[in-house]
């Protein structure tokens, strides 16, 4: 017996993320409404991450474990990885091109960064986008629920490198940075096709900004979320560009909440208008 067949046959939900599992907590005192253990789908080790029980979900639930199934498992996780590392990941094989419409973003602009649907069980109810590096190669897949579902965002494989995305022309020698992938998807559908993101602030470090650099940008402009965590960390990114010489603005919509995946589209010409006319 595995881990996935265990947990079937004690009737625990669980969902795939990366090479664990999450689950609700096992501690019967622990009232876990928000999944916050992960059990390692090969080896069965358990964690609360929010309480701190730990163990094996094999001894937890009194069943041995398959001591040759877990070598093979591993051995398999091992080959994997480094075929990864080369070549780049697949996408799931029931993939299917996503054709939808929503947030307002055009199913064209869907079709360019490749969206997909796919029925595996990490991606139910979510669109799926391939993640590129600079290669052109896919390095992770980025899934965004369509409904209450968490996590709203789901990232495979789960540690996965994520690069600055995607691969854009300059204008006028300058990218305009987001911090999330709708914020790219709906600028480059309403006209502003040298926005990139970084998946997340403490994602954008010295490495990718050398890689700007060496695309011949001399200019970011940063435009966050506008609250008071996004400022901050544009402010973070701001002082690192400079760091290295790049000319940086910090962009906002003054005291509305607004982040780059909600601007309609007058709101984006006129940020174009304002930052390259």
């Amino acid at each position: 017996m595995n881990v996935e067949d265990l947990l079937i046959s004690k009737k625990i939900s669980f969902m795939p993320t990366g090479k664990d599992f999450v689950v609700r907590c096992l501690n019967p005192e622990h009232d876990d409404r928000n999944p916050s253990m992960r059990i390692d789908q090969v080896t069965g080790i358990f964690n609360c991450f929010s309480c701190e029980y730990k163990g094996n979900v094999f001894t937890h639930f009194g069943e041995k474990a398959n001591r040759m199934e877990i070598q093979r498992q591993m051995l398999k996780k091992k080959i994997k990885k480094v075929r990864e590392e080369s070549t780049g990941i697949e996408l799931p094989k029931d993939a299917v091109p996503y054709i939808g419409g929503w947030r307002d973003i055009r199913p064209e602009t869907y079709k360019n960064f490749g969206a997909f649907l796919s029925s595996a069980k990490e991606f139910t109810g979510r669109i799926c986008f391939p993640i590129k590096d600079r290669t052109g190669k896919v390095v992770a897949i980025q899934s965004r629920t369509q409904t209450n579902q968490m996590p709203k965002y789901y990232n495979a494989p789960f540690g996965a490198k994520m690069p600055l995305y995607p691969i854009v022309q300059p204008l006028q020698n300058s990218v305009l940075l987001v911090e999330g992938i709708f914020d790219v998807l709906n600028l480059h559908d309403k006209g502003i096709s040298n926005a990139i993101c970084c998946f997340g602030v403490k994602n954008f470090n010295e490495e990718k900004l050398e890689v700007l650099i060496v695309q011949g940008i001399s200019n970011i402009d940063i435009f966050l979320d506008n609250d008071e965590a996004g400022q901050q960390g544009a402010a973070k990114v701001k002082e690192l560009c400079e760091k290295f010489g790049l000319t940086t603005r910090i962009i906002n919509f003054g005291n509305k909440f607004l982040d780059a995946g909600a601007l309609s589209q007058s709101q984006v010409d006129k940020l174009w208008s304002k930052l390259y006319a």
